[in-house]
Formats: C-alpha cells, sequence, structure tokens
C-alpha cells in the first residue's frame, strides 16, 4: 500500500470521533496501523482506552461507516488489541491540548 493510500485511510479514520473524549481516534492515538489487502478488506489494528469499554462496539461500527466511504474499500475489519497498552503518549499535540493536557 502507498503513503498516499494510507494517508486516505488515516484521514478517514480522523472522522471517527471518541464519544466520551469529544477527540478523534487518530489524534487520541488509538489507531495503531490501517492496512488494505489486494481484495479491498481493510485492517484497522486499534485499541481503547480502557479495557471494557462500553462504547467500543459504537466506535467500531464509526470505524466501518467511515471506511466503507472510501472507494477503494469493500470490506473493513476491525482488530482491537491491548498491546502495546494505550497511554497518554500516544496522543497528538492537537488532542492534548484540546483536552487540556500538559505535554
Amino acid at each position: 500500500m502507498d503513503q498516499a493510500l494510507e494517508e486516505n485511510l488515516m484521514g478517514a479514520l480522523e472522522n471517527v470521533i471518541d464519544p466520551e473524549l469529544g477527540i478523534d481516534i487518530v489524534n487520541l492515538g488509538l489507531v495503531y496501523g490501517v492496512d488494505l489487502d489486494d481484495e479491498g478488506i481493510a485492517t484497522v489494528t486499534m485499541t481503547l482506552t480502557a479495557m471494557g469499554c462500553p462504547l467500543a462496539g459504537h466506535i467500531e461500527q464509526d470505524v466501518k461507516r467511515v471506511m466503507e466511504d472510501l472507494p477503494e474499500v469493500k470490506d473493513t475489519e476491525v482488530d482491537i488489541v491491548w498491546n502495546p497498552p494505550w497511554s497518554k503518549d500516544r496522543m497528538s499535540r492537537y488532542a492534548k491540548i484540546a483536552l487540556g493536557i500538559p505535554d
């Protein structure tokens, strides 16, 4: 997958907002990677801010919704992982400022 396509996929994922924090999942550092195979199956490897997040299903559905808007994507698989664990260090500067977290 070329860099322009990867940037396009990540850009789409910036439209998925964590309902509790009000910041997109990319800037929160929840997305660990995205891949698109030759059949158009996108795999989004991501985590959540906490195990047992009550909104996990909602976020997963939003990920699938934004990816299906891209012509290259035929289907999306969301792989939620817990290793490496998420921490505030993964957040972008934008997210830290928006949430009032010192850098």
